[in-house]
């Protein structure tokens, strides 16, 4: 089981004293405040490189090439920081549930505001990637993949709610025509809702989801998602796909793997595989090992996919070339200090 650093107690300290220096009660008491997620939680993503390909220069790399060639330089550019930095910014989401013995708890879980993404921050491109290249990247970043409740509640929570533009559905779904395409018309629609870059946004994918079904029908991804305007998805939990599946409507969305319980900082991991707690967090209750869970999934055989080679003219770079640039999208201002302690605003200990 994964447990928070040391530095966690120091850093929950620092901000009960901040608290009360501001006159505003302890996080850990104070549920009706609205929390800020600490930067440092996403400090593990390395740092982009100044060389590093934007999200159209990307999809013109691997327009032609097979899926299998495809999602390994997927994994290189993610594992090298190839990652916006507005996603590094992470939001928070609450969830409310009861413990077995009655008592209220109210969790707070960090986000990124949009799904994981290769580029800057002016030209990225979401893209989805087979389950194992997914856990590596976010046990490699210090994140986890969500649970059903919580792409739930994260749609509930989102500032801006995207209606899903599903695809014709063929061959041509694992392309990477079809991931830009996608990806151009998700930004489209966030220009026309006049959202901010770094607003948390949900609807506009389906997510890979933690299960406790990955073990019991090994060799496969969990997806789970896509919702509508009413609030129910379009994708109920599926696990029909081999772990290498993936296509252009599939995404990542990180989770910190620290959760705040009633203000006080706890291993996600731990949570989840605590019976008083998980159910707040998952709808299939606790997990007996996280870990051993994730380390299964890593390691079992999956059903065999054929390998996927383009058959059409893919015009990836073309199709972002008139996207991120457009004007009107820009990038929000994230200082570097962290936010005043306020009677409305509750800083979250960092690890």
């Amino acid at each position: 089981m994964r447990t928070l650093a040391p530095r966690t107690l120091v850093a929950t300290a620092i901000v009960l004293m901040l608290c009360a220096a501001h006159g505003t009660p302890a996080p850990a008491t104070t549920t009706s405040l609205k929390p800020t997620c600490p930067q440092g939680l996403a400090g593990s993503i390395p740092t982009r490189p100044a060389d590093a390909m934007t999200g159209s220069a990307f999809a013109a790399r691997v327009a032609r090439i097979s899926d299998v060639d495809r999602e390994g330089m997927i994994n290189d550019e993610l594992m090298r920081g190839n990652v916006p930095t507005f996603l590094r910014h992470l939001k928070p989401v609450t969830l409310q549930g009861k413990t077995p013995a009655g008592d209220v708890i109210h969790i707070v879980i960090c986000v990124a505001p949009d799904y994981l993404s290769i580029g800057s921050d002016r030209d990225f491109i979401r893209i989805p990637m087979g389950l194992r290249t997914a856990l590596a990247v976010t046990e490699r970043f210090g994140f986890v993949l969500p649970t059903k409740k919580m792409v739930d509640a994260i749609y509930d929570q989102a500032e801006v709610k995207l209606p899903p533009q599903p695809m014709p559905a063929n061959e041509q779904m694992r392309s990477t025509a079809y991931y830009t395409t996608h990806n151009s018309r998700i930004t489209e629609q966030s220009f026309q809702a006049g959202m901010t870059l770094g607003a948390l946004m949900a609807g506009q994918k389906k997510d890979l989801v933690v299960s406790s079904r990955l073990e019991q029908i090994p060799g496969r991804v969990a997806i789970y998602g896509w919702h509508l305007e009413s609030g129910h998805p379009i994708q109920s939990l599926s696990l029909v796909h081999g772990a290498w599946y993936a296509d252009y409507s599939h995404g990542v969305r990180l989770v910190a793997d620290v959760a705040y319980v009633d203000g006080a900082p706890r291993s996600i991991f731990a949570v989840l595989e605590d019976p008083e707690l998980a159910g707040v967090l998952n709808d299939e209750g606790a997990v007996p090992s996280m870990d051993e869970l994730v380390s299964n999934v890593m390691t079992q055989d999956s059903p065999a996919l054929q390998e996927f080679q383009p058959v059409v003219e893919d015009s990836a770079g073309r199709l972002l070339a008139a996207g991120l640039t457009a004007a009107g999208f820009a990038p929000a201002d994230h200082a570097l200090a962290p936010p005043p302690v306020t009677r409305a605003s509750a800083i979250l200990a960092a690890p």
